[in-house]
């Protein structure tokens, strides 16, 4: 089917209307209701095939005029990860008509899956006011013009297996940040400054995605480096005590509204710590916190809220149990404001933030990957739906159009659909203001991190 078959009018067909009041949740409660809130509605039907299968999505205005486009990153063709992770053998770049702006590399019916981060990013990494898209491809890392494609630069990598993710950090105390932190799957991390110079290496128990953020406001990004922080230089300031297994995810913000800017970390448990290294609490309900994500979903309470996902049974651990995952909302004290009982399969939920799904929203948590038939959906901080996506995929979110809401891309191997909580024009033309690159967006990971403070997602 063509492209055109597939997008819809141009001011987008709403979809996903239910008529059933919404009801508070008890705590424990499953949800049921769905709100009436209108909407959401269909933008876009994107044609990706061209991609290639098992792409993670990135979004980013490549070519600068007012519009964010969709980048596919394919993985190479390795299938087990649990040591090694993955390069990227395919880039494809689409806008928001369904328009192919560029390709590098060939895309492979064999490509692996996303059992570990791929490493590229979208960033403005020489801050000439264009974004490039940075990646390892054949062992090396390579910068393109995010505009054509065209290979700008390639660097020598650290080591053989410094290609998990890529993380963008100020580490010279500039007034960009260009400095970028490589790291192997789970022990060893190389930091390098932007002429691609070896600055620091450290090795621990790194988890899965290193957050880096200045917290003490010296200009220098520190590094939570999994359960250890370390300072610009590389040097150990303090670690986390008395957890198992590794870091899945990690929040920084002022979380209680103190202030000062405290450290949520996702993993065996979920736990929070003070930039001195001090343990507020820690949430124990939890079997494994595979993500938390931290907002304002109850506007009423005090501080931040942490919305997590506990991936209560494996199905990789060679038991032969059924995979089992909860959704649960703690809050800015660590106590326990309702955890879902789910009735249908699945255990391999992700749980964002979205922030601006219409103008004076709350946060919401957006949750996809579900399995067991439930859709990719947006729950508020009732465990309500707020919105349903009815085309199941992995999701990404931003403000695609410059408007100051953010929309929704679920994607699958062959369809991208944009849904926005708004109506909108895609026909129009764009503005041909570059839209500014968020940090979320320019350290994208499959196990989403991040910043927030009381201020930052709610608009307050």
């Amino acid at each position: 089917m063509k492209h055109s078959e597939r997008t819809t009018g141009k001011l987008g067909a709403e979809t996903g209307r239910n008529n059933a009041n919404s009801l508070d949740l008890e705590q424990g409660q499953q949800a049921q209701h769905v709100l009436h809130t209108g909407g959401p509605f269909r933008l876009a039907d994107i044609d990706i095939s061209a991609s290639g299968p098992r792409c993670k999505m990135l979004l980013g205005d490549l070519n600068g005029d007012g519009r964010a486009e969709l980048l596919l990153v394919q993985p190479d063709d390795r299938q087990d990860v649990r040591y090694i992770p993955h390069q990227v053998q395919c880039l494809t770049a689409y806008d928001l008509s369904g328009r192919m702006l560029w390709q590098q590399g060939k895309p492979s019916l064999g490509a692996g899956s996303q059992g570990s981060d791929y490493p590229a990013q979208i960033y403005d990494i020489d801050g000439d006011g264009c974004l490039e898209v940075l990646c390892v491809m054949n062992d090396r890392f390579h910068i393109l013009d995010g505009a054509t494609g065209r290979i700008k630069e390639v660097h020598d990598l650290p080591d053989p297996h410094a290609h998990d993710c890529i993380i963008i950090a100020n580490l010279s105390g500039g007034e960009h940040a260009s400095d970028i932190i490589l790291k192997d799957r789970y022990h060893r991390m190389w930091a390098l400054n932007r002429k691609f110079e070896l600055l620091w290496s450290h090795e621990g128990n790194i988890g899965h995605y290193p957050w880096a953020s200045d917290l003490n406001g010296d200009g220098y990004d520190e590094v939570m480096a999994g359960y250890d922080l370390l300072d610009h230089r590389g040097r150990v300031l303090w670690s986390c005590r008395d957890l198992e297994d590794h870091a899945d995810c990690i929040w920084v913000g002022d979380v209680d509204g103190d202030g000062a800017t405290e450290l949520v970390i996702g993993g065996s448990v979920t736990v929070m710590y003070d930039r001195e290294g001090r343990e507020r609490w820690r949430y124990e309900g939890s079997i494994e916190s595979q993500h938390i994500a931290l907002g304002r979903f109850r506007p009423e309470l005090p501080g931040l809220q942490i919305a997590g996902l506990d991936r209560m049974i494996r199905e990789d651990d060679g038991k032969g149990q059924k995979g089992k995952d909860a959704l649960f909302l703690v809050d800015c004290e660590g106590k326990e404001l309702w955890k879902e009982e789910r009735t249908t399969s699945g255990w391999l939920t992700i749980a964002e933030t979205l922030s601006s799904w219409r103008a004076g929203a709350p946060d919401y948590i957006l949750a996809y990957r579900r399995g067991g038939g439930v859709y990719p959906a947006l729950y508020d901080g009732h465990l309500n739906i707020v919105a349903e996506f009815r085309h199941e995929g992995y999701a990404v979110h931003g403000d695609l159009l410059g408007v100051g809401t953010e929309q929704v891309v679920i994607y699958d191997d062959e369809l991208a659909v944009v849904y926005s909580g708004e109506a909108a024009d895609l026909s129009a033309p764009p503005s041909g203001v570059p839209l500014p690159q968020p940090k979320r967006l320019y350290n994208s990971t499959l196990y989403p991190g991040g910043e927030a403070d009381a201020n930052l997602f709610s608009g307050a």
